[in-house]
């Protein structure tokens, strides 16, 4: 009987493995693969800021997982992780509900002889009084086209009335990668909303403001790129608040720890990650105040040798001797999903699997279709500064090498033309 893998979550980890591993182990049946996951279509989430303000069509960029486990020679299952038991090697699916709350595939159990978990991070309100009421999180595409249906139909409501010098007040809690991202997209959705004369709302009538609780933006990267991003954001007129942690959410608004109270009809928020909560202390397995599954440099869970995880659901060590741990990026995952393929294929070889080393080759934020910054690091150059065009050219590729892991240099290639027709024959942003 062969080996049976079995990889729970379809993101950007979790389907590139599951696409190597069919391609490899699974088209020369070494190993049987198995893809689980809740939805029956993958979107990069790096994306989901511009599915929210309507500069993406969720449709026209979404993988059908059930076509792709036919095309790379792996199975999907559908269905949520919901348990775990490592003395029978099986894990248990929940019931797959539709719409009207009806049974349409039944709980049930899976065995594997090899595990891999990469079902990636959630958002974290930090138990901040009114977020989750509140809130929009972007976690998801349905949590992303929520964001979308809601601005569209502020800007639809106010041209019915046909009100002039009608405002939209927008909050953005996190000054992170994802809120920095979004500030800039919805300055830019109103600029579109304008020329497709839905102009009650003029685009200077969009009030973004951008809270963060650290005494800067982009506080993961280098200080410099932050500075470089805050001197665009405010030239976009976005208002950026630092050193201002959110002490409660109402349906008006968000009251800052120092007493500032800033209003705001749309209100998201894009502040920390965690793992989902089901994983704490699943059937034994070691994890962290933040629900991550603790692993070794291999990937294998501490406590279970036959347990993998990757992506953000993972604690791993970053492997530089110090206690520091692999930051929650879309390179980690690709990284990691690149040495579990090599690591199957020795471990179906019998010959002893490496260990994960994080190279960091820099990081980029897009600030929609006005400019890009961030740096590079290579073994060569350090670290270089890069943005406006290039910086832009650079962001764009990442999403590329993506695609060129599931679909290969010849697909890639048709989306990238589909792409480009799609820009001359559609509008510029999601209208409905």
């Amino acid at each position: 009987m062969a080996h049976r893998i079995v990889v729970v979550g379809g993101g950007a980890g979790g389907l590139e493995l599951a696409t190597r591993l069919g391609r490899t182990l699974g088209k020369k049946r070494t190993a049987h693969i198995t893809l689980v996951d809740a939805h029956l279509t993958h979107i990069w989430k790096p994306l989901l800021h511009e599915v929210a303000t309507g500069s993406l069509n969720s449709t026209d960029n979404e993988l059908n997982y059930v076509a792709q486990a036919k095309w790379n020679h792996f199975e999907f299952q559908i269905g949520r992780f919901c348990g775990l038991d490592r003395a029978a090697q099986q894990i248990s699916l929940s019931a797959t509900l539709d719409e009207q709350g009806n049974e349409l595939v039944p709980a049930r159990t899976m065995g594997y002889d090899s595990l891999v978990i990469a079902v990636g991070s959630v958002t974290n309100d930090f138990g901040t009084p009114g977020a989750a009421e509140n809130c929009i999180f972007l976690d998801d595409p349905k949590q992303a086209l929520n964001l979308h249906r809601q601005l569209l139909s502020h800007y639809l409501s106010a041209h019915a009335r046909q009100e002039t010098d009608d405002h939209l007040n927008v909050a953005i809690v996190g000054a992170g990668a994802t809120g920095v991202e979004l500030a800039a997209e919805l300055h830019n959705a109103a600029q579109e909303l304008a020329a497709y004369g839905l102009n009650s709302i003029e685009p200077q009538n969009m009030r973004i403001n951008l809270i963060e609780a650290g005494p800067r933006v982009l506080p993961a990267l280098p200080e410099r790129i932050g500075s470089a991003v805050l001197s665009e954001l405010e030239k976009l007129g976005v208002m950026v608040h630092t050193s201002s942690p959110v002490k409660a959410i109402t349906a008006d608004g968000m009251l800052i720890a120092d007493g500032t109270f800033v209003p705001a009809t749309l209100k998201v928020w894009a502040a920390g990650i965690r793992a989902p909560g089901f994983l704490k202390d699943i059937d034994g397995l070691e994890t962290n105040r933040i629900n991550q599954l603790v692993v070794k440099q291999s990937l294998q869970t501490t406590r279970d040798d036959n347990i993998f995880a990757l992506g953000d659901c993972a604690a791993c060590p970053i492997g530089d001797g110090s206690d520091k741990h692999v930051p929650p990026r879309a390179q980690t995952a690709h990284q990691q999903a690149s040495l579990l393929t090599k690591s199957f294929k020795n471990l179906m070889e019998g010959k002893p699997i490496a260990n994960y080393q994080y190279k960091d080759y820099g990081s980029l934020v897009s600030l929609a279709k006005y400019s890009a910054v961030g740096n590079l690091m290579g073994s060569l150059m350090g670290s270089v500064k890069v943005e406006g065009w290039l910086a832009r050219m650079f962001y764009v590729s990442l999403y590329r090498m993506h695609q060129m892991a599931l679909y290969g240099f010849f697909r890639t290639g048709l989306l990238m033309l589909s792409d480009r027709i799609g820009r001359r024959t559609n509008p510029r942003m999601k209208l409905h």
